[in-house]
């Protein structure tokens, strides 16, 4: 399993473009630990904790494909660093579920109703409104 081109393939077929990781290190060089969060969107996704970075990035990848898949979003480790405090602040306040069918239909609506000089980012705006709205109605608004 690659799961790091999985989770490539996956968002780029939910019009989500490809994933952010960024990968920080710490200790001294002989005990580094690799610590990388995965985004898609400016949503976290993921995090990974490893003694190398393509580990570390593996770990974040595998658990952004869990949420993907309907399980829990992960929690925020705005205590032990994992997160700056603004981040921490804004994911502590709610994650909205990820449910790809649905989002993936909110997605080909927002594209079907777009105007044709809309850029991608309007199509994806107007899509995560849609995602959003319904998911609201339907009593299933952030965590």
């Amino acid at each position: 399993m690659n799961a790091k081109g999985d989770l490539i393939a996956r968002l780029l077929s939910l019009g989500r473009g490809t994933p952010e990781f960024d990968v920080t290190a710490a200790g001294p060089a002989h005990e580094r630990v690799f610590r990388a969060v995965v985004r898609s969107g400016g949503q976290v996704l993921g995090h990974g904790e490893a003694r190398s970075k393509r580990e570390a990035e593996r770990l974040a990848a595998e658990e952004a494909l869990g949420v993907l898949d309907g399980g829990a979003a992960p929690a925020s480790a705005s205590g032990d660093g994992w997160l700056p405090e603004a981040e921490a602040q804004e994911a502590s306040g709610g994650v909205w579920p990820v449910y790809a069918a649905v989002l993936a239909q909110a997605l080909d609506t927002a594209t079907e109703f777009a105007a044709e000089d809309a850029s991608l980012d309007d199509v994806r705006r107007d899509a995560a409104r849609l995602y959003r709205e319904l998911l609201a109605d339907l009593g299933h608004g952030p965590e």
